[in-house]
């Protein structure tokens, strides 16, 4: 008897080869949207928000939300996606005097309540968030990633029966304080299955954090990703992705904006074509590239029978854009130095944005 993870292995590899003609999506012209648009997520500076840590002079390790946000408006952009528990009734009215002082948009993270015990901090968090002048929370089911946290489909079946659990916990939350929930395609559903759980709650308060680059570690095309979650979609994680090639796989990573090869403007229209004002945050992490292992056994786990034509449609986008030169690295480098790369990536893509896409 053949082994079918073998063949499937045989057949990607053969298929991605064999299928590196044109350019499978054309670019399309600029699209300008509301300026002062450009937010910037939290885990931009993952670097920066990193506690008991020892940053710079230059550049000082932020205190909490406050210090974050405060950053962003200085460096020009219109919000901030910030963290937002604990805040108490004082910090969450400093939050919003700076949003009254400033102008600026605040949105929020949080996790989702996993049992029912959970639920009264949860609602302390939304209720010190909401007072706080935030109407949006971005939040996620998975912190890690499906392919490399889940080893058997069992342990993946469970996972979500326990997200839908937390959502139906934090959801009569969100409606009670008028706050709306963001679910992020956090490497754990594909595109149609979180379709499939926005419609199954079908609520105004349940929808998605979109991110556009996450669900290319699934081998999805990013602009049938956007148009098929931009309906459901009140805020953003965006960014543009460089591709490298390594022997299980490729590997993925943040790039500053215009480096990659997203079409960020095709993006952004088919947002705004759906939500006219919806927010874009900036998320550009700076770290090493992170391994997508499509050709060994384990990456399949959970995704089933997924081989035809629009995986190797798929394939060819990935395999049409490799870089040409390696992906940057930051392992070998200084914490200084990393904290100051991080703020390096962050000033090219907000120049860019204000250049190219005009949403600052």
């Amino acid at each position: 008897m053949q082994n079918n993870h073998l063949d499937r292995r045989k057949f990607i590899k053969n298929t991605s080869l064999a299928m590196a003609a044109a350019a499978a999506f054309p670019a399309l012209s600029s699209f300008n949207v509301k300026p002062n648009t450009l937010g910037i997520s939290v885990w931009s500076y993952h670097l920066r928000n990193r506690r008991n840590t020892e940053g710079t002079t230059a550049h000082p390790i932020f205190a909490g939300a406050y210090d974050m946000a405060k950053h962003c408006y200085d460096l020009g952009t219109g919000g901030a996606q910030v963290l937002a528990n604990g805040w108490d009734s004082d910090y969450a009215k400093k939050m919003r005097k700076l949003q009254e002082d400033t102008g600026m948009w605040i949105e929020g993270q949080l996790r989702l309540p996993k049992t029912e015990g959970e639920v009264d901090q949860f609602e302390k968090d939304v209720q010190m968030a909401k007072e706080g002048g935030v109407d949006i929370i971005r939040t996620a089911c998975l912190s890690g990633r499906r392919y490399m946290t889940f080893t058997n489909l069992e342990d993946w079946n469970q996972f979500k029966k326990d997200s839908m659990k937390s959502m139906r916990l934090a959801e009569p939350v969100a409606r009670k304080h008028k706050v709306k929930l963001a679910i992020e395609n956090h490497k754990d559903w594909t595109a149609d299955e979180m379709v499939a759980v926005l419609k199954h709650f079908d609520s105004e308060w349940l929808g998605c954090n979109l991110d556009t680059g996450n669900n290319i570690s699934f081998l999805e095309d990013p602009y049938e990703v956007v148009e098929k979650l931009a309906p459901y979609t009140f805020t953003t994680h965006f960014k543009d992705m460089g591709i490298e090639e390594y022997e299980d796989g490729f590997l993925l990573s943040e790039v500053p904006f215009g480096v990659g090869f997203l079409d960020l403007n095709r993006m952004t229209m088919e947002l705004r074509k759906h939500n006219p004002n919806v927010k874009i945050n900036l998320e550009m992490m700076t770290r090493d590239p992170l391994p997508i292992p499509f050709l060994t056994d384990q990456y399949w786990i959970t995704f089933g029978d997924r081989l035809g034509k629009d995986l190797a449609k798929n394939l060819r986008l990935i395999k049409e854009n490799y870089s040409e030169k390696k992906l940057a690295r930051v392992s070998g480098q200084s914490f200084a130095e990393q904290l100051a790369l991080e703020e390096e990536n962050q000033i090219a893509c907000l120049n860019y944005a204000r250049k190219e896409l005009g949403i600052v």
